[in-house]
């Protein structure tokens, strides 16, 4: 069961259009594994066009824009008896496994980069989008963990598949967590076949413990080489 979700106020923003590309694709793959959460944001939406359509608003444009949307949303998807399905894969190979993940992030697919090897049992991937934070998933092998970390800014997490917990909390698969710089968390994956974790960070993370602490510096150029 999906325990942690997006703030309302997070949802209006997506809703509207106003969330930024990185936030929006967070969101929207939240929403595609929280039936709850994808509800609310049909009504938002349709909230948000009512009010449009209620002002002065450019019909022309708007119905340039809202053909432009429905060829955006039909181009990887299929009509089959009234329902729309989905025909692209909803799997990823991390570590020779396939790992289930939403379809966001299928159809996004060509622009998530090479997987590296971290430490450990930790392997990452950046996702190469027009945006000023760092977008990136990251693999936790069984038992595997991301060293105690604080945050200068901003961290946005999805779990996309398994489970880990950081001595707050567990999270499964469609938990959303928001984090800030009054947090200090190490997550450890407790899942036999390890955990998917999609982020978004706006400031790099800072590290608390240990030899981890000596990396700090080379987290910081990883970060500026990563969004700019």
């Amino acid at each position: 069961m999906i325990k942690f979700h997006p703030h309302h106020t997070e949802l209006v923003s997506f809703a509207e259009g106003t969330l930024s590309c990185a936030s929006s694709l967070i969101v929207s793959a939240h929403c595609d594994m929280c039936e709850t959460c994808d509800i609310k944001v049909h009504e938002l939406t349709e909230l948000t066009a009512e009010s449009a359509l209620s002002n002065d608003v450019d019909v022309e444009f708007l119905t340039r824009d809202y053909i432009s949307m429905l060829e955006s949303i039909t181009r990887d998807k299929t009509l089959v008896d009234n329902n729309i399905v989905s025909v692209a894969p909803q799997s990823i190979l991390v570590d020779g496994r396939n790992l289930n993940v939403p379809e966001t992030l299928t159809r996004i697919s060509s622009k998530v980069g090479e997987w590296s090897h971290l430490v450990g049992k930790l392997w990452q991937a950046p996702i190469e989008i027009r945006s000023s934070a760092l977008v990136q998933l990251v693999y936790m092998e069984k038992g595997g963990s991301v060293p105690e970390h604080t945050h200068k800014g901003n961290e946005i997490s999805l779990v996309l598949n398994g489970q880990f917990q950081d001595g707050n909390n567990s999270y499964s698969s469609g938990d959303y967590v928001a984090l800030d710089q009054s947090h200090t968390h190490m997550p450890v994956a407790n899942s036999e076949d390890g955990c998917l974790v999609l982020t978004v960070l706006d400031k790099p993370l800072h590290f608390t413990t240990g030899w981890a602490k000596l990396i700090n510096p080379l987290s910081q150029i990883y970060f500026n080489s990563k969004i700019n």
